[in-house]
């Protein structure tokens, strides 16, 4: 790589690490072409990115930023996920390991936050941000669908009690 290549990929990351809110490094050796194309395309389909750079670079571009403390676990061939969703990149990368036993996750970043191994799979436990927001608008339409029930639940007791005294006076 030419002193401007290493520039402006050293600025690129950078760009990527003070703009994400989570990053997760593993390992990848010995995973295939295929399968690395695989863990891209999942990212990507959850919001999420991979890079993988030269250790050394990437530990150039973590100055300055609030993922910084991942710099220690950058040694031997890495991958590092990031999103700005801090339960997107750790649940993919979960999911991709439990699939692939050689992408092997050492940890991570939540801001400025360092997380081990346990720390990124309990992120990836948390529900997504969109599920978060599903469960919410259930909980703000649960109460008014209850009063409507309440509303017309007398009115049909009524209704029973008066049809019971009809069906009453009848057989007598």
């Amino acid at each position: 790589m030419e002193r401007a290549a290493k520039k402006d990929a050293v600025g690129a990351l950078n760009e990527v690490f003070k703009t994400t809110s989570v990053a997760v490094v593993a390992h990848y050796s010995g995973l295939t072409v295929a399968q690395m194309q695989k863990l891209r395309m999942q990212m990507k389909q959850a919001g999420a990115s991979v890079k993988v750079s030269k250790n050394r670079l990437a530990k150039i571009a973590l100055e300055g930023t609030d993922v910084v403390a991942i710099g220690s676990l950058l040694k031997g061939p890495t991958v590092i996920a990031t999103s700005n969703d801090p339960v997107t990149a750790p649940k993919v990368a979960i999911e991709f390991a439990k699939a692939n036993e050689k992408f092997v996750i050492l940890g991570g970043s939540m801001g400025k936050t360092v997380l081990d191994v346990n720390g990124v799979k309990a992120l990836a436990s948390l529900p997504s941000l969109d599920e978060l927001r599903g469960k919410l608008v259930g909980l703000l339409v649960a109460p008014a669908t209850k009063i409507a029930q309440l509303s017309t639940a007398p009115a049909a007791k009524l209704a029973r009690v008066v049809q019971a005294y009809a069906s009453k006076s009848e057989a007598a």
